[in-house]
């Protein structure tokens, strides 16, 4: 048994994002609650990597429009509460002043009652909005054994992409040590091992919890900070060089192949969101759902199984490069490099084509639906067009991005 074992975990999803640049997907729902991949959320991701790591004490701080995030953690995420495991949802709670939560250091600052509560010798910080596997056990064996108070997750990104991350400059004698941390810099030293590469932030820490009560306590009553946690808990230490970097190539997850080994994406835009699932609908894709060794865990509820059948009128169906959830039925319809979430329904002789249908869409018969990300229970009538013409998409009201045309949940279609 490591060192790392013996000590007692908590962890916490940071789940209050409000995510604008997925609109208009977030308009009813926080970014962690976003549907990914047909049958699962967003936050499905992060709350599957936490476990799979064997941490089951477990709370998420939510914050914008929460209640299908809160509603999905507290049906899906149940566990057997005999040992004191848990995952709570934990709102804003105005717990030191009549605001609500300025960042992701006051977020855990405010929540620090739960800290005290299960009294951790370690608290892993994750988000709770990328797409990734990733064993946290193992950077928790490196944290312990540096000594290091605070240990930030990092990603290799080619140097030219260096303004587009928060990169961290590492000791050259150590580069488990970081010597500095740098937002979006144009001139970035590459690693020592590695000068084509940065390391870029990704968002997950490990800290000696006591470590990080003092942290955030501090930084509550500094005026002028942001209360982010990477862009003044981190750097604050960094100053004290008291922190240390775990490199994400070095993280072994059962069941990886080297194809997909090191997989990590930020869906933060409509744009990166699409092409992520375009990726799983790939004859190879890069990031395996069907790793049965670290799953993802969620819950659908009670459908039936995928159906494809010909059309009432004998039309026949066709689907190539799909992913069907539980409950959809393709009825004589057409379904090419498209997702499909639980329940949606494709008519005769309609055509769905590199687009992502969330829960409950409706295509009529005959309607085509091209390049396109349609929100839960959007209903496409008979006959109509979407994602063909983007002036005629515009002119219904609908947004158009990326050469993408996205309808809201529950959006109507004008007649």
């Amino acid at each position: 048994m490591t060192a790392s074992h013996r000590k007692r975990v908590l962890a916490i999803v940071l789940a209050g994002g409000e995510g604008k640049r997925l609109m208009p997907l977030t308009a009813d729902r926080a970014k962690p609650a976003v549907p990914f991949g047909g049958i699962y959320r967003l936050i499905d991701f992060a709350l599957s990597n936490v476990v799979n790591s064997g941490y089951l004490k477990i709370v998420v701080l939510t914050q914008y429009k929460s209640h299908s995030l809160d509603r999905h953690v507290t049906q899906t995420w149940r566990m057997s509460t005999m040992l004191g495991n848990h995952v709570t949802p934990v709102p804003a709670q105005q717990r030191v002043g009549k605001h609500w939560y300025l960042g992701s250091a006051d977020a855990i600052f405010q929540s620090l009652n739960l800290v005290r509560d299960e009294k951790p010798d370690i608290v892993v910080v994750v988000g709770a909005d990328n797409i990734y596997r990733m064993d946290f056990s193992q950077m928790v064996d490196q944290h312990v054994e540096t000594g290091a108070a605070c240990t930030v997750a990092a990603i290799r990104q080619p140097i030219e992409l260096s303004d587009q991350f928060g990169v961290i400059d590492v000791q050259p004698d150590d580069p488990s040590r970081i010597r500095d941390f740098l937002e979006k810099p144009t001139d970035a030293e590459g690693l020592p091992d590695s000068p084509g590469e940065i390391l870029a932030s990704m968002g997950n820490y490990v800290f000696d919890a006591d470590a990080l009560v003092e942290a955030v306590t501090r930084d509550s009553t500094l005026h002028g900070s942001k209360h982010d946690m990477g862009g003044d808990i981190v750097p604050a230490f960094v100053r004290r060089s008291q922190a240390g970097v775990y490199d994400f190539k070095n993280n072994a997850v059962p069941g990886v192949t080297e194809r997909d080994r090191g997989y990590w994406r930020d869906v933060g835009t409509i744009g990166s969101y699409y092409a992520a699932h375009m990726d799983l609908v790939s004859p190879l894709p890069v990031f395996n759902l069907y790793n049965f060794d670290w799953p993802i865990y969620t819950s659908y509820g009670p459908q039936p199984p995928s159906k494809v059948t010909q059309g009432d009128q004998g039309q026949p169906a066709l689907t190539e490069e799909a992913l069907l959830s539980p409950g959809t039925v393709v009825s004589g319809g057409s379904v090419k490099r498209s997702v499909l979430s639980p329940a949606t329904f494709v008519g005769p002789g309609a055509e769905v084509a590199d687009s992502v249908l969330m829960n409950g869409v409706r295509v009529g018969a005959g309607a085509v639906v091209r390049n396109a990300i349609l929100d839960k229970n959007v209903v496409v009538p008979p006959g109509a067009r979407i994602g063909v013409n983007a002036q005629d998409d515009l002119d219904r009201g609908f947004v158009v991005e990326d050469g993408l045309t996205v309808l809201g949940k529950d959006h109507p279609f004008p007649s």
